[in-house]
């Protein structure tokens, strides 16, 4: 599992002014404390964890927050000095300079954490809202309808036949390369470099048939906000706050925009822990949040199916992995994004753990994404 590891922290890494984003309103969920033992997990195994994140056998980890049957049963937060840390490496002030405090892995030293490629998930989660009130109609018909205003070969015929679905599993025959961090090479780099992403993403050529094969690709997320945008008139961030965030309580959180006023959907956006577990508990309660339904039962459960992924035993869904699943059926989802941001639910044992770091420069000892399966789930007593 660690090699695998090694290789997914370059896929995931979304290549990698203050602007909070604050309603001021309260927050209408609580999560309540409990402890290991009352909810069926051995505290020794809990408290090992922390002492060996602590220890610093993790590398840079941020937070560690665990919820068992809807109660919080660790709750870490782990102070690093990042001026220092960073000063050995280029620090110039720009958003995806991963070196500058400023930017990463706090936005602007507050409590909101870069979550990389976990933005992917939430964005998956925002496409499905606007299916569900009949905005997208369909998700298994061509992109280039949503794409009006820009300039696309129109004889290229395979690419007219990408889907909102092979966007969304990672199929959309793009040609793309993402595999590496050789700046004059990564196509999500390059992206990222140049002044209008969607654009860029559009010009690229087919190398597959679309819904073929799995290919990583920030540039499909890319495109997928956009879809949003022109399917409900509304900046991706705005339906956020309006469908998903302030139903949630989600009251801040920062999201980056591209040069073009777009907003960074491959992996933007900044959330505190606590709001970052609310997803979670989206996906483990099928899309409902305080007897309400925010997101519906059936797009959850399309989700989380497991389809080609990354090795035969990660698979990946609706812009969600799938590292454990057994006879079709996933039985655990993962938001992963570069640095170990990890969000992880256990359908079967009612866990939500979220892990937040900033490993980028060097690969720890131990990774945070092999806790929950290897460590946590095998200490459940009950």
């Amino acid at each position: 599992m660690k090699n695998i590891f090694f290789i997914l922290i370059i896929f995931l890494g979304s290549c990698s002014t203050k602007q909070d984003n604050q309603f001021n309103e309260p927050l209408n969920v609580a999560l309540t404390t409990s402890t290991a033992e009352k909810e069926g997990i051995n505290q020794l195994v809990i408290d090992s964890i922390h002492n060996e994140i602590s220890a610093g056998e993790y590398g840079l980890v941020d937070h560690f927050l665990l919820i068992r049957n809807g109660k919080i049963i660790a709750d870490y937060h782990y102070e690093h000095d990042y001026d220092s840390i960073m000063k050995k490496y280029d620090t110039t002030n720009y958003q995806y300079n991963y070196d500058h405090v400023n930017w990463h892995p706090y936005y602007n030293q507050s409590e909101l954490h870069t979550l990389q490629s976990v933005t992917k998930s939430i964005t998956s989660l925002l496409v499905g809202i606007a299916y569900d009130e009949g905005l997208i109609k369909d998700i298994h018909s061509s992109i280039l309808p949503y794409f009006p205003d820009f300039p696309i070969d129109s004889n290229d015929s395979i690419k007219s036949q990408i889907s909102i679905e092979d966007l969304l599993l990672m199929q959309s025959g793009i040609q793309w390369d993402e595999e590496s961090y050789n700046e004059a090479t990564n196509s999500c780099v390059i992206m990222e470099a140049s002044t209008d992403w969607v654009q860029y993403v559009l010009n690229q050529p087919m190398d597959t048939i679309p819904g073929s094969v799995f290919e990583y690709n920030s540039g499909a997320s890319v495109l997928l906000g956009k879809i949003v945008r022109e399917a409900t008139g509304k900046r991706i961030d705005k339906w956020a706050e309006e469908k998903l965030f302030k139903p949630l309580g989600i009251m801040n959180y920062y999201w980056k925009k591209t040069p073009k006023g777009e907003i960074d959907t491959e992996g933007g956006l900044y959330l505190a822990p606590h709001d970052l577990a609310k997803i979670g508990y989206l996906i483990l309660n099928k899309g409902m949040w305080n007897d309400k339904q925010i997101i519906s039962k059936s797009w959850i459960k399309k989700s989380i199916e497991p389809n080609d992924g990354f090795y035969e035993e990660i698979k990946y869904g609706y812009q969600w992995l799938i590292p454990s699943h057994e006879n079709n059926q996933a039985k655990i989802i993962a938001g992963n994004g570069y640095g170990e941001q990890y969000i992880m639910v256990s359908l079967e044992h009612d866990l939500i753990v979220v892990f937040n770091g900033w490993n980028h420069h060097d690969i720890p000892e131990k990774s945070t994404w092999d806790i929950l399966q290897n460590r946590i789930i095998p200490s459940i007593v009950k």
